[in-house]
């Protein structure tokens, strides 16, 4: 989805997308917590619904690049082309974009005495993992989301 010109995704349109509110989502999919609990594996819920993060080269997903779309676990809404991927070397599975822009939703995310963004499914609220800005070209962003949030189109 790397945009063009003044409307080119980079950490600056992250950083003002967080503080000042994300696109409207296509869809939404919202559950109970008993829902999702009955819907996903404990781990998938831990992961998506209570903002957890998986074991570092815990799923052998960083190493997959084949041709496909990566879609979210909790409502099967398409998050990242792999295309987009890159081995980024930190035990999470990287893209440099989403799929489009209002995939995903940016939250300013300060806690364990850190100042970070959130990555969240913009139609379930899944936390999906964060993003950085120490990717490659052309955004120079490194969306860092936990495998186990998401799954392979089929």
């Amino acid at each position: 989805m790397a945009l063009e010109g003044d409307d080119m995704l980079n950490w600056e349109s992250v950083l003002s997308t967080a503080k000042n509110g994300n696109p409207p989502a296509p869809r939404r999919v919202e559950m109970s917590e008993a829902e999702w609990e009955a819907k996903l594996t404990p781990e998938q819920f831990y992961v998506t619904r209570k903002h957890g993060t998986e074991r570092p080269f815990s799923s052998d997903m960083c190493g997959l690049f084949a041709p496909g779309i990566y879609q979210c676990v909790c409502c099967d809404t398409r998050l990242f082309d792999a295309q987009e991927k890159f081995d980024s070397g930190t035990g999470w599975p990287s893209f440099t974009a989403p799929l489009e822009e209002n995939a995903v939703a940016y939250t300013m995310d300060i806690t364990l005495g850190m100042t970070r963004v959130e990555v969240t499914c913009n139609v379930c609220d899944a936390h999906l993992g964060h993003v950085f800005p120490d990717g490659p070209p052309p955004t120079r962003l490194r969306y860092c989301i936990n495998a186990i949030a998401m799954e392979k189109e089929s």
